[in-house]
């Protein structure tokens, strides 16, 4: 036998049998309305919508999350669509048949329409009102104001708790595929609320569309019956209306169902537990409550005329239930009193304090206040996270190797449009970024004032205003540099990262950066550390040249001239200076880019001599006397500001053996002054010496 194939033009099926359902609901929905039903077949299918609907409402009892019921709105819509299909039937049926007795329309109808209501139409018509305002009035309209209320405050928690989820993924604390999931929980979770506020519509429009169709059948019953039928008034009234007020009752009662599942998906709050669970343990929880109860209603039925056996016997079973509460929560009690004292000792060390409660701290982070949220949520367009990511590339590319992770989290402490940077849980550096405006920075050279709040740029201290949006093209023209909120704390946060290199540069990512050398050159690395120097000596090597400011990308050269000096010495200090020559040609180029002569400070040839004199007398400097070394410090700040001035990067040419001592004594003072040593300059650079640092007279 042949297997039946799909034409190769009809996409797979996914789901197999299932994902026709839908399909075929619809297409049954319509053929109700369009084709007449037999009596059984209208009795299956009111059948069949009562039981819907107590499954929908057992349902919505047993669901933990109103994510676990998320297709809850479409059942709603179909439900809904079935009630009002079966209506359209049934009148069909009861116009045509009525006249032939109460069983026309099936025995269903028939039943609600003696049995619920006696056979009266009046006792009919007015249940068949209370029950329609009960569930229009009361269930569907707080169910909807509910859901409209959740749509409304999931949508506006959506930039917190994506927030919060970047931030935790970028804290390493959740990988991105659970990140991944949260964020679309989140997403679904507005969605869903949305849904049901939409969906509440549907069975509020149910209750109004019963009322008019019950109505209807009931007016056109009394026309069918009296002028083709020939029925008298009386009997046509009766029978027509019984059998219209059956069959509103028929829909109205899974209308009520399930409109009251809507009312306890969309009204619960979020627990770890169902709502019979919920009401069982919060509601029945406490003795005293049901101790006062039952006096209250013991009390009553002490008064003459009122029902005294069935108050007295209510208030007998809530005194009994609230003793047996009370018996249940102290038996724990009792157990653990008599449990072995081994088990009492035990407890209290469960209590103690254990490694877990230390947590670490973040290499790098940034605070920011409530008004900065924008600038780091993916969902608000915030570029500032893409903007940290590009910090960090580049840093790796231009320093040499990769910084830490940067940990964002919001801070309610924090003014609301301020934001902290923070190195190893200590904060390095904190300014405000005002979200929505521009920093006009004047970079020396800007003409003119600009309204606005005057401040200074946080990364460099320039003076600086916080301007308008419709400013930025005006003060561009008079010579600002104009940045937006987010450019400003990105590079504060590269100009801190870029000063504090050396402190985030541990063992750990200079044992990355030997790995990464060692995939090309494994044997260097391995004849390196740890047989020449130990690892914490190159770690302190590369420390070294970072605060001076000296970029470690060449790994291969240092690698290499630390293998041929590390036989002589181990001194960290020492060997930093051997690199140094060996990446002086990358050093000037990095000072001097593409410039073949050399605009440079120098020593004066008699403050050289008192220093070399220093130099002998304490080994490392410590003979400088405290009078030299101020004015030291005021003639090479003096010739920075003139070299400045000029255009030119403030650079202190000096003797090799004086390098070290003037760089840590000048660097604490005047941060951007570089201090280099003759041999550091390669042969084929020319040397202009601009100004002298000396001591006067």
């Amino acid at each position: 036998m042949n297997s039946l194939k799909m034409p190769a033009w009809m996409p797979p099926m996914k789901g197999g049998g299932s994902a026709l359902a839908a399909p075929a609901i619809i297409i049954l929905l319509l053929a109700m309305m369009i084709l007449p039903l037999p009596a059984f077949a209208l009795d299956l299918f009111f059948s069949f919508n009562i039981a819907l609907s107590v499954i929908v409402l057992l349902t919505a009892l047993y669901t933990v999350k109103p994510l676990d019921f998320m297709a809850f709105p479409a059942i709603l819509l179909v439900s809904t669509m079935l009630r009002l299909s079966l209506n359209v039937a049934s009148t069909r049926v009861v116009l045509t048949e009525g006249h032939t007795g109460g069983a026309a329309a099936g025995k269903v109808i028939e039943a609600f329409g003696h049995f619920l209501i006696g056979g009266n139409y009046t006792v009919g018509i007015v249940v068949f009102i209370i029950l329609t305002i009960i569930n229009f009035t009361v269930v569907t309209k707080g169910a909807g104001r509910i859901a409209e209320v959740g749509a409304r405050f999931a949508l506006d928690a959506m930039p917190g708790k994506q927030m919060a989820i970047d931030a935790d993924l970028n804290a390493g604390m959740i990988a991105e595929d659970e990140a991944r999931r949260r964020r679309s929980e989140v997403a679904q979770e507005a969605e869903f609320y949305g849904a049901m506020d939409g969906a509440s519509k549907y069975v509020r429009g149910d209750a109004v569309a019963g009322i008019m169709v019950t109505l209807i059948n009931v007016i056109g019953g009394l026309l069918v019956g009296v002028l083709q039928h020939d029925m008298a008034f009386a009997d046509a009234a009766k029978t027509y209306t019984l059998l219209a007020i059956g069959d509103g009752l028929v829909a109205q009662i899974p209308s009520l169902i399930i409109s009251t599942a809507a009312g306890m998906v969309v009204s619960r709050v979020a627990s770890d537990q169902d709502v019979g669970t919920q009401l069982v343990r919060q509601l029945f929880a406490k003795p005293e409550v049901l101790y006062i109860t039952g006096a209250i209603i013991g009390g009553m039925g002490l008064i003459p005329g009122m029902p005294n056996l069935v108050f007295l016997l209510l208030a007998a079973v809530l005194i009994g239930a609230g003793y047996l509460v009370a018996k249940k929560a102290q038996a724990p009690k009792k157990e653990d009193a008599a449990a072995v004292p081994a088990a009492a000792v035990a407890a209290p060390e469960q209590e103690e304090a254990t490694w877990q409660d230390i947590m670490p701290v973040d290499t790098l982070g940034l605070e920011v206040g409530y008004r900065l949220i924008p600038l780091v949520d993916k969902s608000q367009n915030g570029e500032l996270l893409k903007r940290i990511k590009g910090i960090r590339k580049k840093f790796a590319q231009e320093v040499g190797f990769l910084a830490p992770p940067v940990h964002i989290r919001d801070n309610l402490e924090l003014k609301p449009s301020a934001y902290r940077i923070t190195l190893k849980g200590v904060e390095v550096g904190t300014g405000e970024a005002m979200n929505g405006q521009y920093l006009a920075i004047n970079p020396g050279m800007a003409t003119g004032n600009l309204p606005g709040l005057v401040t200074t740029d946080p990364a460099f201290g320039l003076p600086a205003t916080w301007i308008d949006a419709g400013l930025r093209d005006e003060a561009t023209s008079m010579g600002y540099t104009v940045v937006d909120a987010g450019t400003v704390v990105a590079t504060h946060m590269n100009h801190l990262i870029t000063t504090h290199a050396s402190e985030l540069l541990g063992r750990t990512e200079v044992q990355a950066l030997l790995d990464h050398l060692g995939k090309e050159s494994p044997k260097l690395v391995e004849d390196l550390v740890p047989k020449l120097v130990p690892l914490s000596t190159l770690q302190k090597v590369l420390q070294n040249l970072l605060t001076e400011g000296v970029h470690i990308r060449d790994m291969r050269s240092i690698i290499e001239t630390l293998a041929e000096y590390a036989v002589q010495t181990q001194d960290p200090n020492e060997l930093t200076a051997l690199v140094r020559v060996a990446l002086g040609r990358a050093i000037i180029q990095q000072l001097f880019p593409g410039a073949n002569e050399l605009s440079v400070m120098t020593l004066d040839n008699r403050l050289e001599r008192l220093l070399m004199q220093a130099m002998g007398a304490g080994g490392d400097g410590s003979g400088i006397e405290p009078g030299l070394a101020d004015t030291i410090a005021q003639q090479a700040g003096a010739a920075a500001a003139q070299q400045e001035q000029m255009g030119l990067t403030p650079v202190l040419l000096v003797p090799g053996p004086l390098r070290p001592l003037l760089s840590r004594f000048l660097r604490r003072a005047l941060p951007q002054l570089k201090v280099l040593s003759h041999n550091e300059v390669p042969e084929t650079k020319t040397i202009k010496v601009t100004s002298l640092v000396g001591v006067p007279g």
